[in-house]
């Protein structure tokens, strides 16, 4: 098996972005993006999902966090295009139910080569900290144009806007790993009909 690993920098006059991912890692994550909450939201992404993550951004966020969080999602989509290579032996599908107290919240992804996203995230709060929660849906739209991937979110309940989050960040995790993982009953073969994704 070829490692499922990839570096790739985006730079523009918004935002200087350097990924790096490792598919099939330990969870081991290194953040430098400026913005502490998107930090926290990113470490549910190594942890839970298994990958190695090392991201830094210098941004302009004496603007606002904008840009830096809709580029990481763009950046960190087209590290995962790269490093998933030509998905044969994938399992392509991945789904998980995360709860956190009172919230729980359901993601689905499909390694499908076609982007598209449903979300469904009833914010209780505008802001955590700070941070402007309406961002994350940028984060998001940013993460599957550049993955290629078919995603639907689903915070299915929750009061605290903290844990309507991390429940969609740790689900996103849990599903990711359940999509990448490499099913020895596929032997190396596409998992699709047609023949490429």
């Amino acid at each position: 098996m070829s490692e499922r690993k990839a570096s790739v920098e985006r730079n523009t006059l918004e935002t200087q972005i350097k990924v790096a991912i490792n598919l099939d890692g330990t969870g081991q994550a290194k953040f430098d993006v400026g913005v502490p909450f998107l930090e926290h939201m990113l470490d549910q992404i190594a942890r839970h999902g298994l990958i190695d993550l090392d991201i830094f951004c210098k941004g302009d966020l004496h603007i606002d966090d904008h840009h830096t969080v809709e580029d990481v999602g763009i950046t960190l989509g087209q590290a995962f295009a790269k490093a998933v290579g030509d998905k044969k032996g994938m399992t392509r599908y991945g789904h998980s139910y995360v709860p956190l107290d009172e919230a729980l919240s359901r993601v689905v992804i499909d390694f499908s080569g076609r982007p598209g996203l449903v979300m469904h995230v009833p914010y209780t709060r505008a802001t955590v900290g700070g941070f402007d929660v309406d961002l994350f849906q940028e984060f998001f739209q940013g993460f599957v144009n550049h993955a290629q991937v078919s995603l639907h979110i689903d915070n299915l309940r929750g009061t605290n806007t903290h844990h309507q989050i991390e429940t969609v960040f740790k689900a996103f995790g849990r599903a990711l790993r359940m999509a990448l993982e490499l099913d020895p009953r596929m032997a190396g073969q596409m998992p699709s009909t047609k023949g490429c994704l």
